[in-house]
């Protein structure tokens, strides 16, 4: 996904933007969406015939690399498994709980294993320390599997939306679920007030998309100046 691509995806989240709550608009903003979606998730998962986002970042990623922390990148000093984990947590919690109402994806198939990980939360406000640990214990191609596999279920929640869902606000219920799963510290209550506040129009143009696209874009930058 060159810069010539990244630039229509975001001319093309622009016009998402304005379809959204359109319910007459419904089937062409899911179709949209999802098109989004796919470019910013491993090409396995999407029918676009593009090399995506994700795929930019993991072409000739040495592990070092992604496993490097601090980082000397001036917007960022946290490791690409940090940022992959982080997008992976964040939409699977945002779209499982707050948009579907049902379990999250990390809680199935012993992913909490696979990934050689303790943490279940975000990683908003994670400290140093914990920082440190994920980015040398992840397991590499257990995190790539969670991350297909969350991109699966979001676009199946997503897909199952009718018209005039876009317009529903979030659930407080929902937000209470993240604490209780320890989805999000509670050092990081403004999180979980942040999306309380939305619809989930909301969520579908950041947590499930644009806020990908910004974290892979890191990625890419971090892999760069690393490989020089």
């Amino acid at each position: 996904m060159d810069m010539k691509q990244r630039k229509v995806w975001n001319e093309n989240h622009k016009k998402l933007k304005e379809i959204l709550l359109k319910p007459e608009e419904h089937s062409k903003a899911i179709q949209l969406f999802l098109s989004q979606h796919s470019l910013v998730h491993s090409s396995s998962i999407g029918k676009t015939g593009q090399v995506t986002l994700e795929d930019e970042v993991l072409r000739d990623l040495d592990e070092s690399i992604f496993r490097e922390y601090p980082v000397p990148n001036p917007d960022t000093n946290n490791s690409i498994a940090w940022h992959l984990w982080h997008i992976a947590r964040i939409e699977d919690m945002t779209m499982n709980i707050l948009v579907a109402n049902v379990q999250q994806v990390l809680h199935t198939a012993n992913w909490i294993e696979k990934m050689n990980l303790e943490f279940t939360h975000s990683g908003n406000d994670m400290s140093e320390e914990d920082i440190a640990a994920l980015s040398e214990r992840i397991d590499f191609n257990s995190l790539l599997a969670y991350r297909r596999a969350v991109g699966r279920q979001t676009q199946d929640i997503i897909s199952a939306l009718k018209p005039g869902h876009f317009k529903l606000q979030v659930d407080q219920k929902r937000i209470n679920r993240l604490f209780d799963e320890n989805s999000v510290m509670q050092n990081s209550k403004w999180l979980a007030e942040y999306w309380s506040k939305q619809n989930i129009a909301g969520l579908i143009l950041m947590p499930a998309t644009r806020h990908i696209f910004l974290h892979l874009n890191k990625c890419v930058r971090i892999k760069e100046k690393l490989q020089k």
